[in-house]
């Protein structure tokens, strides 16, 4: 096994309760299609940016645009069984897994962050990874180039874009 594949394998995956992430946001639960979806582009930067494995457990019917098990970025997007909830499928994600010691679950939820350490994974409170996406969000912004209203004008008029359009 080359030395690269042996570093991959013991990267931690992030098995993160949906909802509970949702819930560190107010307002976001007014909106829950467009608060997954707000959540899934967060998860799906920092994935990329830090090269990271995320999977995500919504509580809840699955969204039209993103079916059980498919993907968004380098996130996989999972849902709670039918007449069950989240905490549940992510416990038995775990007990499924060989390589739990390697998981570390996102949660606010004292029951199943109890729950999963028996099984062997790690625990992050919802608030912490929340506040983990916002310092992502508040960089990535920083690093946004700004341009002026009028050098906008400017640049619309330079690329042939009628002021009336």
């Amino acid at each position: 096994m080359r030395e690269e594949s042996a570093f991959l394998f013991f990267l931690p995956m992030y098995l993160v309760d949906g909802n509970n992430v949702i819930g560190q946001r107010p307002g976001w639960h007014r909106d829950k299609p467009g608060s997954r979806r707000r959540l899934l582009r967060e998860m799906a930067e920092l994935a990329r940016r830090f090269h990271l494995t995320i999977a995500v457990v919504f509580d809840g019917a699955p969204d039209q645009g993103y079916p059980e098990a498919s993907h968004h970025g380098r996130v996989r997007i999972h849902y709670a069984r039918r007449g069950s909830d989240a905490d549940s499928r992510i416990v038995e994600m775990i007990e499924s897994d060989p390589n739990r010691r390697n998981i570390i679950v996102v949660t606010s939820d004292a029951a199943l962050a109890g729950r999963v350490r028996v099984c062997g994974a790690r625990v992050m409170r919802s608030g912490e990874f929340r506040r983990r996406l916002d310092s992502l969000s508040a960089h990535t912004a920083e690093a946004q180039p700004r341009v002026a209203p009028d050098e906008a004008d400017e640049w619309m008029r330079y690329f042939g874009v009628d002021e009336n359009d």
